[in-house]
């Protein structure tokens, strides 16, 4: 159960974590969490300081280092990528962080996905569904 949960939080904290890292640069880990802040970035520095306030020496560079490069960066699924890296090696690692984590970043509501109707399908992040008669996929 908990690796699934990590990947909840890892899909709920990355596009937080990107924005937060856009908004402030290396300064999201020891920067003062301002009221004109929104809400997304808000939750990415508060999600980036945890993981820092509980790393060692080492651990605190490593992440400074990996914020820098993300700021170098400047490309959104970049950034999201190694901050999602880092926070599920951090997540991983501690089981402390993972119990503050999930007041930050509770568990995603259901979703329910109803089909009815003659050859009707449902379903969640699928991609491309086609349906109907008379179709011939595209072949490799």
């Amino acid at each position: 159960m908990v690796g699934d949960e990590i990947a909840q939080w890892l899909e709920q904290a990355g596009p937080a974590m990107a924005a937060a890292v856009s908004a402030y640069g290396g300064a999201v880990l020891t920067r003062a969490q301002g009221a004109a802040v929104d809400a997304t970035a808000g939750l990415g520095q508060r999600i980036l300081q945890a993981v820092w306030r509980r790393r060692d020496d080492a651990g605190r560079a490593e992440l400074q280092r990996v914020v820098d490069d993300a700021v170098d960066e400047q490309d959104d699924t970049f950034t999201t990528a190694v901050l999602r890296r880092l926070l599920r090696q951090a997540l991983q690692d501690d089981a402390e962080l993972r119990e503050e984590l999930a007041v930050l970043l509770p568990a995603p509501a259901a979703v329910t996905i109803t089909a009815s109707g003659e050859r009707s399908i449902a379903a969640q992040n699928i991609g491309t569904a086609i349906t109907g008669d008379g179709h011939t996929p595209p072949r490799p």
